[in-house]
């Protein structure tokens, strides 16, 4: 066997070992099997590539694809208005629980929605008269 066809099967058992239980790669088992990737000599692109290959093959979840479905529909939402609205956000947790494929439970995805707006500072919110949606929300999940 060739040194490139053997790189290729540890990598491929890396990442099988680190999703084997819950069929989901979390960003720091991501960035483990990547530094593992580059230590063996794979270029980090092509550590990447066949990340993402392995993960569609065997029916894995990424948490790193679902962070920027979300970054992707949260600037979809808020570009009509500049704010997201309570109907915007439960749409977007929808959307991304299909991507989940029953990896993570709603509150773990609302709490990952929460995180990604304000890591990106898209946290204004459309309120209603007498309520805060966004701040009882977090209230409820533990985040405030």
């Amino acid at each position: 066997m060739s040194s490139m066809e053997e790189i290729k099967r540890r990598f491929v058992n890396e990442i099988k070992l680190r999703a084997y239980d819950d069929k989901y790669i979390d960003r720091n088992e991501e960035k483990e099997i990547l530094q593992t990737a580059i230590q063996m000599g794979v270029s980090i692109d092509s550590a990447r590539a066949a990340l993402a290959q392995v993960c569609d093959e065997n029916d894995f979840v990424m948490e790193s694809r679902l962070i920027q479905q979300i970054k992707d529909q949260l600037q979809a939402a808020m570009s009509d208005d500049g704010r997201i609205d309570r109907k915007e956000f439960d749409m977007i947790v929808n959307t991304v629980k299909n991507a989940a494929k029953g990896r993570k439970n709603e509150r773990e995805l609302q709490r990952m929605v929460i995180t990604v707006m304000e890591e990106t500072g898209q946290t204004q919110v459309r309120r209603g008269w007498f309520s805060d949606w966004y701040s009882s929300l977090k209230r409820d999940l533990g985040m405030a």
